[in-house]
């Protein structure tokens, strides 16, 4: 566990660059089809951040080397709407990439916390990092009553489900996708639910969403 990071929420201003690159070295093989190229795709996911959005990793000189994006409120961590896409890459370009934004669409059900994804620096993995992000947003569906925290893992990323698992993260359901293996490069989605209990006080009834099912 390296106990030399400090979790802290929301990205520090200045740090939109730095948590683009690193969402785009997670996930820009996925997000690529939508917003490639990889230059022009991180310049949107900076210009278009919700800063409060996120649970952030920053090593001891202050620069952020993990970040934890969810949704929460109707908002996450990545914004941007078709007028933004139209405007980044023309109407005839930006039709094709909003119908693919619209396959990765994850809508939060009700006291549903849903996370968009942990990226940690290549540099700092397996020290923990991810360990204490998924920690901290468990905290923050916790505080916002929520009854689960909802993730979606690839199948080939089996090194980001076993670090779900260990977290008590339980599988619920697999969709085959091999039409997106070719235009994304994975071709099975497994969602995941953990559990959140009532945050103390906060008078929300103990049942968890599966529980009351």
């Amino acid at each position: 566990m390296d106990a030399a990071v400090t979790i802290r929420r929301g990205v520090p201003s200045g740090a939109e660059e730095r948590v683009a690159a690193l969402y785009w070295e997670a996930f820009g093989r996925k997000l690529g089809a939508a917003l490639g190229p990889a230059e022009r795709g991180r310049a949107f996911i900076a210009r278009h951040l919700h800063h409060d959005r996120a649970a952030v990793a920053l090593s001891p000189a202050g620069h952020v080397v993990g970040v934890a994006g969810y949704q929460l409120g109707g908002r996450g961590l990545t914004g941007g709407g078709a007028r933004d896409v139209f405007s980044t890459f023309g109407l005839f370009r930006g039709l094709p990439r909003l119908a693919v934004l619209a396959l990765l669409e994850r809508t939060p059900a009700p006291r549903e916390l849903v996370m968009d994804g942990i990226a940690v620096d290549p540099a700092h993995r397996g020290t923990g990092i991810g360990s204490l992000l998924l920690t901290e947003i468990a905290a923050v569906a916790a505080e916002h009553d929520c009854s689960r925290v909802r993730l979606d893992v690839i199948d080939v990323n089996p090194r980001a489900r076993a670090l779900y698992e260990r977290h008590r993260f339980t599988a619920v359901h697999t969709e085959q996708t091999p039409y997106l293996r070719k235009l994304m490069g994975f071709g099975a989605v497994t969602t995941m639910h953990r559990a959140v209990p009532a945050h103390p006080g906060s008078g929300a009834p103990g049942d968890t969403l599966e529980q009351q099912r």
